[in-house]
């Protein structure tokens, strides 16, 4: 192994392996976080395996995985409204299963293959690239798609452009943009802000990387072409990096393993955890006033998605909406700045609008009564009324009758529908609330320059 494989080898697998597992500890319950981070762990292990077996099948194997989950995203990223998105999502594993055997079992160039799923989820995704958000996105990830097949194709075609090493690296850094699409591609969904808390995550990891992988290489070069020891190098540095970019998830399990029997010490650490992860993620209170109409609309349909997560709830920019906050000055000084009692809030808020759907009378399914039953019972209650076997445990009687009535008379896309239009009618309401608001509930004492700036503001638009 020659001085400039692992000095290239180490960084690349140090960075792509932390932000897999960075992208993956953002949202573990979304699938597109999944499937990039798949991408990224399957390039790191791709770089690991070439340095101990260069130019082996199962490191060209390996460096074709990517390319899979990479088209497993595209296909995630497709507008919800569009008519065969559910179907080639459905159809993508089997799809990406049946190409990964022919890339385990064609030879060389005939590996190249694996880019048929990628060259047409990247046209699909192209196709409704007015819809994506961010609008740049589809573009941004079809130009490093393009970059990475290319670097594919001189690694697997036989070409006799050089050592393989350095094409590989550059596709690395392919890579790592890919991962930062993906993240900027969830964080706008979310609402959320990112550079805050990626910079945090990435400071820890070129600190990581330099403290872990350097000896690590210097092992490697000490020690050339024994597999013996480059393996542990890569699995030390795996460790330390995959701490870092799980650092969430990480912190929960040693609370879990350290305070067994402690459950309530573990319970009030997690919630401080949760809010403490949260703040770097939540927008700036300034950004509310920025929102337009159709941007606070999907806010609050994720936000009623997301009505059982308090995690996410936490990093919710409706939190700083100004009915929360009256809720919360009601509570007594102090209390505002509590970022659990925002999202208890801004649960309560959600409930009581959903309430305010509700015909009056008892239980009933008619169409008066299509948006609070969708809303109330699928999102409030969390009643998942299309799973194989749901869960009834602690449900009254209306919600049984509710959820039986869904799984005999209503059809998926038709709840579905139901849930975004009630969704809609709230986030009207809540959005004539906050317009209707002085802009200056987005400013506390000491905020000062943001108040004048509003006062100006005002000022030059008076008569």
């Amino acid at each position: 192994m020659t001085a400039p494989v692992p000095a290239l080898a180490v960084p690349a697998f140090a960075l792509t392996w932390w932000l897999g597992c960075y992208l993956v500890a953002r949202d573990p319950a979304r699938v597109v976080l999944w499937r990039s981070g798949g991408a990224l762990a399957a390039y790191a292990l791709a770089v690991a395996v070439w340095s101990v077996a260069p130019g082996s099948a199962a490191a060209e194997v390996l460096l074709c995985v990517p390319v899979l989950c990479w088209s497993g995203v595209a296909t995630a990223l497709l507008p919800r409204d569009a008519p065969e998105r559910r179907l080639v999502n459905l159809g993508w594993a089997y799809a990406s299963g049946l190409f990964l055997i022919l890339a385990v079992v064609l030879p060389g160039v005939g590996k190249l293959v694996a880019l048929a799923p990628l060259a047409g989820a990247t046209a699909l995704l192209m196709r409704h690239r007015d819809r994506v958000r961010p609008h740049p996105l589809p573009v941004a990830l079809s130009a490093t798609a393009v970059l990475y097949a290319v670097g594919l194709t001189v690694v697997l075609a036989p070409i006799g452009l050089g050592a393989g090493e350095p094409v590989i690296a550059a596709m690395g850094l392919d890579l790592l943009m890919f991962g930062f699409l993906v993240a900027v591609a969830d964080a706008v969904e979310a609402g959320e802000r990112l550079m805050t808390h990626l910079r945090r995550s990435f400071v820890g990891a070129v600190a990581a990387t330099l403290l872990c992988a350097g000896p690590a290489t210097l092992t490697m070069l000490a020690a050339p072409h024994k597999g013996a020891v480059v393996v542990p190098q890569f699995v030390l540095v795996a460790v330390v990096l995959g701490a870092v970019g799980l650092a969430a998830p990480v912190r929960a399990g040693l609370d879990r393993l350290a305070f067994l029997h402690q459950d309530r010490l573990r319970l009030n650490r997690a919630a401080l955890l949760m809010a403490a992860e949260a703040l770097p993620r939540r927008r700036e209170r300034h950004r509310m006033i920025a929102l337009d109409e159709d941007e606070f609309r999907r806010l609050t349909r994720r936000a009623l998605d997301d009505f059982g997560d308090v995690a996410r709830l936490l990093r919710s920019p409706l939190v700083e909406l100004p009915t929360v906050e009256r809720r919360l000055h009601a509570r007594g000084p102090g209390v505002a700045d509590q970022s659990l009692v925002r999202a208890t809030e801004l649960r309560a808020v959600l409930e009581d609008q959903v309430r305010r759907l509700k015909p009056a009378g008892g239980f009933g399914t008619t169409e008066e009564w299509q948006y609070y039953n969708a809303l109330h019972y699928c999102r409030v209650l969390g009643i998942r009324p299309y799973d194989r076997v749901p869960k009834t445990d602690g449900l009254d009687g209306d919600a049984r009758r509710a959820l039986d009535w869904f799984r005999r008379y209503v059809p998926r896309e038709t709840l579905h529908r139901w849930t975004v239009e009630g969704a809609d009618l709230i986030a009207a309401r809540l959005w004539r609330d906050l317009v209707s608001t002085d802009p200056r509930w987005l400013t506390r004492a000491g905020e000062g320059v943001a108040v004048a700036r509003i006062d100006r503001s005002n000022a030059t638009r008076r008569p």
